[in-house]
């Protein structure tokens, strides 16, 4: 009788020891409908990380990858093998979709889970200078960036925050976003209205976590619940386009994501609402990769049970980066709300029992969903391509005042950390970030090995690898 594993063999990637990070070979199995990554360092002996409850929709994913998009540009030569050679490398598979400038390390909250270990303790700030010169590398690389995000620690700290916003106005960048907590946006309504000024073509990142005070003090170390009404309230008034951003955590928060949804729908300002399960960098307290873990797919089905809008094929890989993207659409026209799915007529988009899109049967229709889900998105431009895809469907009538403030996008953003990590996947990031030197770097792998002091343990690394070669 044969002895059979309990698992089925998928596929085989490299990854990185989650102690010392040095890359080893990973298995990927699929177990109980769920989707491990098991691999075995050398010195520190074998992990089991869970990867994905949803088996299927792992699969799927491979369904929806689309040809590279490559830089202009490469930064950096391919030396020591991915991830120690950012970036980006010619062995790199996606450009910069999405390109984040951080400005300061400074931040008026201290939060529990902060990748970047912002703080009020830290006081640095970049100058125009750098900031410029930061900005020309993302034009460099890009000609014309899609989205440029001014982060930090807190961007609106920096004590020429507007000036920085004007020259980024005077790049070939399409779509200009900020990353705040909204602490300024709720309390200097005059700033807000400045803000306004630069539409269009700009958007707020807007954190917004929950609506209970016990979880906001775990996650941001404060209660923002006050914070984050006013912030909405100003935002509507001068209706500035905002994406409610929510650092997702099992257990905490992930109960709100309806609640969330159906709140950001409501409001006159808000576009969307993107779902970020927490990374595992920066100051973030030990976790088990197995039973804290809260995946894209966990994270999938919590928005198709709790929002009231969104059903099972509303929400597809993105195909630049299919691993760690989803993606959903939907209209709001008053009290309204319909999903992209119920404007197309299933027969030609669905097949087969989970609803996979078929865009084999029309490559002008495959061009057009390959367009709208794809993360280089900006409010306007999303209207534009989902427009596009629905006049390519004569059966679907489309209401004459649809304009850009009608669409509505939630997007599942999972990054990579020292457990889930995978090479094969990490390749296709479009999440990059702008190190001071100029290298674009993909934003999984800055922060585990170029953030900080952090490359210098990444040299030491580096140079074993020299000395192991001979």
């Amino acid at each position: 009788m044969p002895n059979n594993r309990p698992y089925l063999f998928y596929e085989l990637t490299n990854s990185i020891c989650s102690t010392c990070y040095t890359k080893i070979e990973a298995k990927i199995i699929i177990e109980n409908d769920c989707v491990y990554m098991v691999k075995r360092c050398f010195k520190h002996g074998m992990e089991k990380v869970l990867i994905s409850n949803d088996a299927a929709y792992y699969k799927q994913c491979r369904e929806f990858s689309k040809p590279s998009e490559m830089p202009l540009v490469w930064n950096t030569p391919v030396k020591y093998g991915c991830p120690y050679d950012c970036g980006l490398c010619p062995d790199h598979e996606q450009h910069s979709c999405l390109t984040i400038v951080e400005v300061t390390d400074a931040c008026n909250l201290q939060c529990p889970i902060c990748y970047a270990e912002a703080s009020p303790a830290r006081q640095t700030w970049r100058s125009l200078d750098e900031i410029e010169y930061m900005l020309d590398c993302v034009v460099r690389n890009e000609g014309t960036p899609d989205i440029v995000q001014i982060s930090g620690g807190e961007p609106t700290l920096h004590p020429q925050f507007f000036e920085i916003l004007d020259l980024a106005k005077t790049k070939p960048i399409r779509h200009l976003m900020v990353n705040t907590n909204g602490i300024r946006i709720a309390q200097d309504r005059e700033f807000v209205r400045r803000l306004s000024s630069y539409l269009p073509g700009f958007e707020l990142y807007l954190q917004f976590d929950s609506f209970e005070k016990n979880t906001l003090m775990e996650l941001r170390g404060a209660d923002l619940r006050d914070i984050r009404k006013k912030a909405i309230e100003h935002l509507n008034e001068f209706n500035i386009s905002t994406t409610l951003v929510v650092t997702l955590k099992k257990g905490l928060n992930d109960h709100e994501v309806g609640e969330i949804i159906q709140y950001g729908l409501k409001q006159r300002a808000v576009r969307g609402v993107t779902f970020q399960p927490i990374q595992i960098a920066g100051r973030l307290e030990q976790f088990d990769p197995v039973q804290d873990r809260l995946t894209l797919g966990e994270v999938r089905r919590m928005i198709i049970d709790q929002s009231g809008v969104f059903n099972e094929e509303d929400i597809i890989p993105v195909p630049c980066h299919p691993d760690c993207l989803a993606m959903g659409y939907a209209l709001k026209m008053g009290e309204q709300v319909t999903p992209l799915t119920g404007m197309i007529d299933p027969e030609i988009l669905l097949e087969g029992g989970r609803n996979t899109i078929v865009f084999e049967q029309d490559e002008t229709l495959k061009a057009k969903v390959f367009q709208l889900f794809s993360l280089n998105h900006s409010p306007a431009s999303s209207f534009s391509s989902l427009k596009e895809l629905l006049c390519c469907l004569p059966k679907v009538m489309l209401p004459k005042s649809l304009g850009y403030d009608h669409v509505f996008r939630v997007l599942i953003m999972q990054f990579l950390d020292p457990y889930n990590f995978d090479v094969r996947s990490v390749k296709k990031s479009c999440v990059h970030i702008v190190h001071p030197d100029g290298r674009i770097i993909p934003f999984d792998t800055y922060n585990m090995f170029y953030r900080d002091d952090k490359e210098e343990q990444l040299q030491e690394m580096r140079e074993q690898m020299e000395i192991q070669r001979g």
